[in-house]
């Protein structure tokens, strides 16, 4: 199994024990996430030291007010390392605002024509901005990943543009019966599962601080609903993600 996105340098374990519980649990391949340039490269110092880890290297919308042009310069240099494989997580945030909504803009416009000029996926954070993110996105004919999905809002132009759909934990969620809902209607092509850990814990562990190891429990939830085994998603799955990001067959 893989878990498409999480934050390593956000857990409070040593990232070694963390990676060594997941292949245990059977993931892995750990794609894990800078949100800031200080943050992308401890991310590609975790993927240099553990081979089954790569790095999702961008800034996040709540870094858009204090973010610099030198900030998205380094960010680009950082993202010629090999195990650098996709731009993010980047997009649009209406729901905390920490960040100016212009400045928001302006980054995710940056970050969009880094993955295009790269050619790596667009790693998406939208969070009440549904319009505005199809919007910015309308010119971009990249790879998208549609980060913790948690709008169904975005189901129909994501199928509509051949969108990947990631699910997180917060589709286990016993209400959460609109997104396991919205995963029967992603192609098989399509589809993909991450923790976002520390955050979002699947319900067989809600309550601790979530790590790539549980993904297993999102991926079960998923296979439920789609009518799939969990082995059969988890190879669909792990096709999907070594497709889009380029990883290593």
């Amino acid at each position: 199994m893989i878990d498409t996105h999480a934050h390593l340098d956000a857990l409070d374990d040593d990232p070694a024990d963390v990676i060594g519980r997941a292949a245990e649990a059977g993931v892995g391949r750990i794609l894990t996430v800078g949100t800031t340039p200080a943050g992308c490269r401890r991310a590609l110092e975790l993927a240099d030291t553990h081979d089954g880890v790569f790095a999702i290297l961008g800034i996040h919308p709540h870094e858009a007010g204090a973010a610099t042009d030198d900030d998205v310069a380094e960010v680009r240099e950082l993202l010629a390392h090999p195990k650098a494989v996709g731009v993010g997580e980047t997009g649009l945030d209406w729901f905390r605002d920490y960040a100016p909504r212009d400045a928001q803009h302006r980054l995710f416009d940056r970050m969009l024509e880094l993955a295009a000029d790269l050619g790596k996926p667009a790693v998406i954070h939208t969070r009440a901005a549904d319009a505005d993110t199809v919007d910015a996105l309308a010119g971009f004919d990249g790879r998208v990943v549609l980060h913790c999905f948690s709008s169904p809002h975005l189901l129909e132009p994501a199928r509509e543009r051949g969108w990947y759909v990631s699910f997180a934990g917060n589709a286990t969620f016993p209400k959460a019966v609109d997104l396991r809902l919205a995963a029967t209607q992603v192609a098989a092509d399509r589809i993909l599962a991450e923790t976002d850990c520390p955050y979002l814990a699947p319900q067989p562990v809600r309550g601790r601080p979530n790590e790539p190891a549980y993904v297993v429990h999102t991926l079960a939830a998923l296979a439920q609903s789609r009518g799939e085994t969990p082995e059969e998603l988890e190879r669909l799955i792990d096709a999907n993600a070594t497709a889009c990001f380029g990883l290593p067959a």
